[in-house]
């Protein structure tokens, strides 16, 4: 998943800009130690909360076993009331691993940053993609914290 998830950093950080540290090159760099990411949209039993780096990147690298990601659309970036939260809109291209099947998402994300580092990342997203790209197969169940 390193080359998706080299795309992701990119469009991240064209997304959030300034917002994040200078030497944070990749996700998990651009996460707080104690970093959180939120799915309020994952299907019942699975993950729904991401607490810490570690589990963060135990997460990707389960859902880089499922989807392999083949780039990233341009982001629209929303204004807030509040300096510390961006609101991103962006798409995901790729394939299920096993099945071939077409992945194309649409996101929108409500991120937080703090001193340079995300500290909390909101992700919204669609649940029947993901069940589609891998045909419902017991994969998803990986995704399970």
């Amino acid at each position: 998943m390193t080359d998706s998830v080299e795309s992701f950093s990119t469009m991240l950080r064209k997304a959030l800009g300034d917002r994040i540290a200078a030497d944070a090159a990749t996700f998990l760099d651009m996460m707080a130690d104690d970093g959180v990411m939120e799915f309020p949209y994952a299907p019942p039993g699975l993950t729904t909360r991401l607490e810490g780096k570690a589990a963060i990147a135990r997460h990707l690298d389960s859902l880089g076993e499922m989807i392999a990601f083949d780039g990233m659309g341009e982001p629209t970036v929303y204004a807030t009331t509040d300096p510390d939260v961006t609101i991103v809109e962006f798409e995901g291209f790729g394939h299920g691993v096993s099945t071939g099947e077409a992945y194309d998402q649409r996101y929108i994300s409500v991120i937080r940053t703090h001193a340079g580092r995300i500290v909390q990342y909101r992700d919204y997203w669609n649940p029947l993609v993901v069940l589609r790209a891998l045909r419902g197969g017991a994969a998803i169940a990986s995704l399970k914290e």
